[in-house]
């Protein structure tokens, strides 16, 4: 379904990252910069923490930097979201067919995941299970802890 490297996001985290991105070139690493050369001013760079500290925090800026780059050069906008059948970029009501608990979940690019908003992965064991299927259909969700069946309710 998907080319290994493609991120999919919504239009909202993609700006999310975009304005990331804008934030660590244009604020973030001009401030690094300032604390590397006051910390360079300080005297021997052998036994300089403030300068360690700085040249830390500038290697994990670039690395940053670097791997959103990556992932804008590879994003694919989820758009086109058809209701008939789950797909990337739904919305969808389920219930689990054991225990009657009823939970709604937005199915997202991993980038996006967030549990605690209720976006789950496009990668995630539920979200695999519940592609192309519709309304009404019960699937079964392969996990680590055992597989499990669900039923779909609704897809927004």
């Amino acid at each position: 379904m998907k080319d290994k490297n493609t991120v999919y996001l919504t239009q909202e985290g993609l700006d999310d990252l975009k304005k990331e991105l804008d934030e660590l070139i244009n604020v973030k690493r001009p401030e690094n910069i300032q604390a590397i050369k006051e910390a360079r001013s300080l005297g021997d760079l052998s036994e300089n923490a403030e300068y360690d500290a700085a040249r830390n925090e500038q290697a994990v800026i670039e690395a940053r930097i670097k791997q959103l780059e990556k992932m804008l050069e590879n994003v694919s906008i989820i758009t086109d979201v058809s209701n008939d059948k789950v797909s990337i970029g739904n919305t969808v009501a389920i219930k689990y067919v054991d225990d009657d608990d009823e939970e709604e979940y937005k199915i997202v690019g991993s980038q996006e995941a967030d549990p605690f908003e209720s976006k789950i992965s496009n990668e995630s064991p539920i979200a695999q299970a519940l592609f192309d299927h519709k309304v009404g259909d019960v699937v079964t969700v392969e996990s680590p802890n055992g597989s499990y069946e669900i039923e779909i309710i609704d897809i927004k």
